[in-house]
């Protein structure tokens, strides 16, 4: 039977950080008290990866993690521990760089001719002549005929094969296309197998052939003839030579290595092309990871048979799905990957927009949980400091638009700038549609262009999920689309609102036909990258009013959390969705937990955060350079200092590189200006260096420390006990104060973790605060209650219930509480710093009954309890019902 998630503990492999080291940690795992070891993909991925989202191989593991000896030695640890395992899968896309991918090699030397030529969502019939059965390649650091005419472009040979080669990168040559070289090494060294082979190439099906019969007799041919060819050049070196021969005059003649090129099932171009021409779907926009087409059964079945096979040998328990908004048809996938895993625990990596739920038909257990996250953290920001916090970031940055108008703004941008590619084939496909209806063919390009880009930036979620041609428009699509289209035909006169009304029709496939419902389906694969890099990767880098609320999935405009809509949320989790995934930090969180749980008191002390930046902004003039940086980045820096501080210039670099890179203002990552990064760097250093900022940012931020430290015990107590599934980011059992990956990816000490595990029993609840600094207390609250867990899970299970407790009194408002399963009581405190650590006359109405304390040993009786008196020796309670009421 599968193991009943309790927790999941995410791992981030790595190469130095294999499955090996993976299962050396099973022991302490177990102590903890986590249910799964949620490990992050291992199978093979491009060399030297880091995190392993850009598979080229779904049928190997990863050789650099240890291979498949190592995954069977993670696998016993696991099990010998009592530990299932959870994977995060990729079925949305692979890595595409190199031989390292050998179902890409065979698409770029074969076309659509490959068998794999239908596993990647390439556009073979591209509206563009030059681009007909032909991949665009952007990988040339400048135009095509320079490079080519400046030699950086090579053909060689090694034993019979013959590639292509630009710096590092390696492809391929369509054996069809060498009949001409290799006849003429043939003449040259008189060889007729040679020359036989030369017409053998000559004779392959050309890359347009169709039907898999096709596709299979020119893959035999084009086999035996580089077996042959290797096997020749082997045999007799002269004919080795006549090709290095052919090969050395075809590379000083640029004419005829352009008519060789030319002939590939590829094309190299500049890599500034990508942003308007690439031919194939990418995730995101990144070139070197193209879609996949796992909607086609076959493709399903190569990519997910090795996982598959793990999970029906129980080898595997769970897994998180990643990125399924780029799928054609999450809910299909979602289906077929429960007939193939009906017992597996499947929750998927979807970003919900505030107030979206997740499709009710998807058979899955929920989300990977960014919506308890942004709820989380509201709870800790006070409403009241949001006004003054306006007006700071109006007066010290200027900024006077509020987020929705910066979030359209920048959607608007990414869809120009760094989705053109895609924006473009769907313009094509729509100018296609319109052709076909007599009322709309007069249309433009330039007209069909807008109309698409503005109902994309107006989506208010990242996606829709209609489907064609099965025509599910569910209320909730209808709803958004009719929104975004409404609110294009007011903002943009100048387009007709009848073509807006037609694409409206067309999205909700209320216009009949093939082509008409293909565009639905593209649209919606579209909007969930425009959404991603819009905002997750540029809007929360330029919107800096309080960035504890800039998170994935999460409003910046929204201040705050109102502690029954926390509840609310709370109650239809545990009805709809009640083993979703909880999280507070994970590897793509834009800070932990702990530094959103310290930010968010400067919305408590809006006046003495104002004069603080205030004068850290006089104090840091001298050492700007030309009026840089910008004061947004340096308004940025300063809360980024105060959320993580103490830290090193090195980590401080980094995130800010990165940040005003994403932010895409004054540098990017596609156009850097190495003048703004240099005087950004300068100017970190320079306050870093400046003992007296420094001294006085030690003396804002000391006074912030333990209160974050109290919120972030909330949150995370908050996190183990709501209806859900909590999941542990790797290292987040203690403090820890990191920002975006990789920051949040750094190696993890956990013989340190594991010594002061067990040191916790000895320790009474005084010295767990009064060693704070080791974070113990963290520690606690996480052992605490996954041992309440495994000890009473019917509380934490799919039946157990919810409901919020009461408090009265003058500070009734600083405590949220709530009862699991009847037997759970769970108490903590928000606006810590106006509570001022006095809780006066306030009360909570705790059921009748016999309860224990688990973090301080304390028995209570219940009815009305004194939150004084139970939270003296430790901020945060967890009380389990010991003898029912009488």
């Amino acid at each position: 039977m599968p193991v009943e998630p309790r927790a999941a503990y995410r791992v981030q492999l790595r190469p130095g950080f294999g499955l090996d080291a993976g299962a050396q940690i099973a022991p302490y795992l177990a102590k903890l008290g986590v249910s799964h070891f949620f490990a992050s993909p291992y199978l093979q991925a491009a060399p030297g990866s880091q995190h392993g989202y850009d598979i080229v191989d779904p049928t190997r593991v990863n050789a650099e993690l240890g291979g498949e000896d190592a995954h069977a030695r993670l696998c016993a640890a696991l099990a010998a521990h009592g530990l299932a395992q959870m994977l995060d899968i990729v079925p949305n896309h692979m890595a595409v760089a190199g031989r390292a991918n050998p179902w890409w090699w065979d698409v770029l030397e074969h076309g659509p001719s490959s068998r794999y030529a239908t596993f990647f969502d390439v556009d073979w019939e591209s509206p563009e002549q030059r681009l007909q059965n032909k991949v665009l390649l952007p990988v040339l650091g400048d135009q095509y005929g320079r490079v080519l005419e400046a030699g950086e472009i090579r053909l060689r040979h090694a034993g019979g094969e013959l590639t292509l080669h630009y710096h590092e990168h390696a492809f391929p040559v369509d054996p069809a296309t060498l009949e001409p070289l290799l006849a003429t090494a043939a003449v040259r060294c008189g060889s007729e197998v040679l020359g036989f082979l030369a017409d053998a190439c000559g004779r392959l099906p050309q890359a347009t052939a169709t039907g898999r019969g096709a596709v299979d007799r020119r893959q035999r041919n084009a086999m035996v003839i580089h077996d042959m060819l290797a096997r020749l050049c082997h045999d007799e070196p002269v004919v080795a030579a006549a090709i290095d021969a052919a090969v050395t005059h075809l590379n000083s003649e640029p004419d005829a290595l352009d008519a060789l090129l030319d002939r590939q099932n590829y094309r190299l171009a500049y890599w500034r092309t990508a942003g308007r021409d690439l031919g194939y779907r990418r995730f995101f926009d990144i070139n070197t990871l193209a879609g996949l087409r796992v909607e086609d059964e076959e493709v399903f079945e190569q990519t997910h048979g090795r996982v598959v096979d793990w999970v029906a040998r129980g080898a595997l328990a769970a897994l998180r799905v990643d990125h399924p908004d780029g799928l054609r048809n999450p809910a299909q996938y979602f289906y077929r990957l429960r007939k193939a895993c009906p017992q597996a625990w499947i929750v998927a990596e979807k970003i919900l927009s505030p107030d979206e739920s997740l499709p009710d038909d998807w058979p899955i257990a929920g989300t990977t949980g960014y919506e308890f996250l942004n709820l989380a953290t509201g709870l800790f920001v006070d409403p009241a400091g949001e006004a003054p916090l306006t007006a700071l970031y109006a007066e010290l940055c200027g900024e006077t638009a509020d987020f929705a108008t910066i979030a359209q703004s920048c959607k608007r941008e990414v869809l120009t700038e760094l989705l053109g590619s895609e924006l473009n084939r769907l313009t094509a496909l729509l100018l296609t549609i319109c052709e076909r209806h007599r009322r709309h063919r007069d249309y433009t390009r330039h007209e069909l262009h807008e109309a698409l880009r503005e109902t994309a930036v107006c989506m208010p979620v990242y996606r829709t999920y209609v489907r064609y041609p099965d025509g599910v428009v569910a209320d909730a699509d209808r709803r958004c689309i009719d929104a975004a289209i409404a609110q294009v035909i007011a903002a943009r006169p100048d387009l007709d609102a009848e073509l807006l009304r037609f694409l409206r029709d067309l999205l909700l496939l209320r216009v009949p036909g093939a082509l008409e419902g293909e565009l639905a389906m593209r649209f919606q694969q579209l909007t969930g990258p425009a959404t991603a890099k819009g905002i997750e990767d540029t809007a929360l880098y330029r919107y800096h009013r309080l960035v504890c609320l800039n998170e994935v999935g999460g409003d910046p405009g929204h201040f705050g959390t109102r502690p029954d809509r926390f509840h609310a949320f709370c109650s239809e989790v545990q009805q709809r969705r009640p083993q979703t995934l909880l999280t507070t930090s994970n590897h793509d969180t834009k800070r932990s937990g702990d530094v959103r749980a310290r930010l968010a008191l400067l919305s408590e002390i809006p006046a003495h955060w104002a004069a603080a930046v205030q004068r850290w902004i006089a104090q840091n003039a001298r050492h700007r350079r030309h009026e840089l940086p910008d004061r947004n980045t340096e308004y940025l820096l300063y809360q980024t200092l105060v959320g993580t501080w103490p830290i090193a210039r090195a980590r401080l670099d980094a995130y800010l590189l990165k940040a005003v890179r994403e932010a895409k203002q004054h540098t990017s990552w596609l156009r850097p200006e190495p003048a703004y990064e240099e005087a950004l760097q300068a100017f970190t250093a320079a306050v870093l260096a400046d003992e007296a900022f420094c001294a006085d940012l030690a003396a804002f931020v000391s006074p912030l420390v333990w209160p974050g430290r109290i919120n972030g015990l909330a949150q995370t107590l908050l996190k183990l006990t709501a209806p859900g599934v909590p999941e542990i980011y790797q290292g987040t059992e203690l403090w820890n104060l990191s920002l975006v990956d990789p920051d949040n990816r750094r190696p993890v000490d956990f013989a340190l973790r594991e010594r002061l595990l067990d040191a916790l029993p000895q320790l009474a609840p005084e010295e767990l605060v009064a060693r704070a600094d080791d974070g113990l207390p963290k520690l606690a609250v996480v052992a605490g209650a996954l041992a309440l867990r495994r000890e009473h899970p019917a509380p934490f299970g799919v039946d157990g219930g919810f409901l919020p407790l009461k408090s009265a009194g003058a500070k009734a408002g600083h405590a949220l509480a709530y009862l699991r399963g009847g037997e759970v009581a769970v108490i903590v405190p928000r606006l810590v710093l106006g509570l001022g650590g006095d809780w006066a006359d306030t009360t909570l109405a705790l059921p009748r009954g016999r309860w224990r304390n688990r973090f301080t040993g304390e028995h209570i009786d219940g009815g009305p309890v004194r939150l004084a008196e139970l939270l003296r020796r430790f901020p945060v309670a967890l009380l389990a019902r010991e003898e029912p009421a009488a």
